[in-house]
């Protein structure tokens, strides 16, 4: 059985979100998404309108999500080597050398494939854009 990751802060789900899921299931057979902490996010100055708790529920309750995990904080990289799934899923726009990453996880005797995931219609179904969107009505 293979097992996929991908990761995100999937804070307002949309079909964008719902395309990477499906889209790195396609590579194996369970896939797990690991969610972002609201302690990294704050870290990295970025909002979120719902907590990590909120996020994961959310993410469990997906058909194509066969585990949903919070990350860790600090080092990031102890999910991936707690789970050692087989691939690893990036999103388009993640702002992660893929190169690097690997080297990182040879440093600790891992080496699972990492494919990134090509955009579902960026334009429009991009967070960023949506939450730009809603704030910008209300």
């Amino acid at each position: 059985m293979k097992t996929v990751m991908c990761f995100g802060t999937f804070d307002i789900l949309h079909l964008g979100h719902l395309y990477y899921f499906e889209q790195a299931k396609k590579h194996g057979d369970y896939l797990i998404v690991v969610i972002a902490r609201d302690e990294t996010k704050k870290k990295q100055k970025k909002k979120v309108i719902f907590t990590e708790r909120e996020r994961l529920k959310v993410v469990q309750s997906l058909k194509v999500v066969d585990e949903a995990v919070l990350g860790k904080v600090g080092d990031h990289l102890q999910i991936v080597l707690e789970k050692k799934p087989d691939i690893l899923c990036l999103g388009y726009d993640q702002k992660i050398n893929e190169k690097e990453l690997q080297r990182r996880l040879a440093e600790k005797d891992f080496h699972p494939k990492i494919i990134r995931i090509n955009p579902y219609q960026a334009k429009y179904q991009k967070s960023k854009k949506i939450k730009k969107l809603l704030f910008n009505e209300i």
